[in-house]
């Protein structure tokens, strides 16, 4: 009874009072512990350098992985590697063998390509409904894969990445087999009808023969642009949530807070603390100021990757933070902005909370089996 009093009062405050409520506590809070000069002060600053020193950076990075993966379309990489996974796919994702070259194509590009793959109807014509909206936890898992990895290397990690890349192939399968039982739960015809039921028409394309010259030219030429788009599409992410995120998880400086960049009022250290046991446990994070990683990942992975050189300079990271990172990282890849819109275009919106709760979970196990497996590996 009183339950649904409180429900009712809350439903009759209007949305616009509830959002100013919100912004005016947390920008009030930043601005009590800082001073309102400091926090805006420090709030462009930060944006500005995260703009031209991770920004760029991930767009270069975006710009060399996209040329080389439509390089690896262009001359049959990806059908070979489409070919050397497709025996998997039914025993641990219990998918049909095609959704390999779903999760190549993520893994060279980003979530959405799973979708535009799905938009193929002799593409779908293999799965039962029930596998087919599991694509959507499928795909996510390695979505920006070789994005995360090369960025990895380049802080100059090379074998903790690839545990990483581990722990991100067995959060997928908890995250995809979790999204399918939960369909078939709520829908048990689904695992009988077809996600496509049209007939599918081979169309005989006939291709101009180009040059050798020509079709690397053009391979790495449309890659890079596509990496342009996606290095553009980062950037809301990084200036707005990191740079909330780097507010919330660093101190002042030296000198106290003068308003330059990274400075902050330390909230999620804070309350990372009164937790503390199960971070250390889960993934072993010797810092509460790790924990922001995982956090950021949640919206944008380009986001949680800005936070690493700064983690660096703190000298908060090990080998064990970039294995875990790499898995939450790739697993997570901003799924909760990307899950609703990828359900919608689908057309099953009713089931995004399923997907977003098993995906949650399945990121949880792809951080603990890679913090597990770094251990195993640093025995040897």
């Amino acid at each position: 009874m009183i339950v649904n009093f409180l429900r009712r009062c809350w439903q009759a405050i209007p949305s616009g009072i509830v959002c100013l409520a919100v912004i005016f506590a947390l920008f009030g809070y930043i601005a009590s512990v800082m001073g309102t000069p400091n926090m805006l002060n420090t709030i462009m600053k930060t944006a500005h350098d995260l703009l031209l020193n991770t920004v760029f950076y991930l767009m270069g990075i975006c710009v060399i992985t996209g040329a080389l993966g439509r390089l690896f379309v262009e001359f049959g990489v990806v059908n070979l590697l489409e070919k050397i996974l497709r025996p998997l796919m039914r025993p641990l994702f219990n998918l049909p063998g095609v959704a390999s070259l779903g999760a190549v194509m993520t893994f060279l590009s980003d979530n959405p390509a799973i979708i535009s793959l799905s938009q193929d109807k002799r593409f779908s014509s293999y799965f039962k409904k029930y596998q087919f909206i599991s694509l959507t936890n499928f795909g996510t898992a390695f979505g920006m894969g070789l994005l995360v990895i090369v960025f990895m290397v380049g802080q100059g990690f090379y074998y903790e990445p690839f545990i990483g890349l581990f722990g991100a192939f067995v959060g997928c399968i908890v995250s995809t087999r979790l999204m399918q039982r939960a369909i078939l739960k709520s829908y048990p015809q689904y695992a009988e009808e077809n996600a496509c039921n049209e007939t599918i028409v081979v169309e005989v394309e006939h291709k101009e023969e180009k040059t050798l010259f020509l079709r690397i030219l053009n391979s790495l030429l449309d890659g890079g642009r596509t990496g342009v788009d996606i290095g553009i599409a980062i950037i809301p992410g990084v200036l707005i949530i990191s740079t909330l995120v780097m507010i919330l998880t660093f101190g002042p400086g030296t000198d106290g807070y003068t308003g330059a960049a990274y400075q902050g009022v330390e909230a999620l250290p804070w309350l990372a603390n009164k937790v503390d046991f199960i971070f250390r446990w889960l993934f072993g994070f010797t810092d509460p100021h790790l924990v922001a990683f995982p956090i950021t990942a949640l919206g944008a992975v380009g986001a949680a990757l800005g936070l690493v050189p700064n983690f660096l300079t703190e000298g908060w990271i090990d080998g064990n933070a970039i294995a875990v990172f790499t898995a939450i990282g790739m697993c997570w890849s901003g799924y909760l902005s990307t899950h609703t819109a990828m359900l919608d275009s689908l057309g099953y919106r009713e089931l995004t909370s399923k997907a977003i709760l098993s995906h949650t979970v399945g990121g949880l196990v792809a951080g603990v089996t890679a913090h597990w497996l770094y251990i195993l590996v640093s025995l040897f």
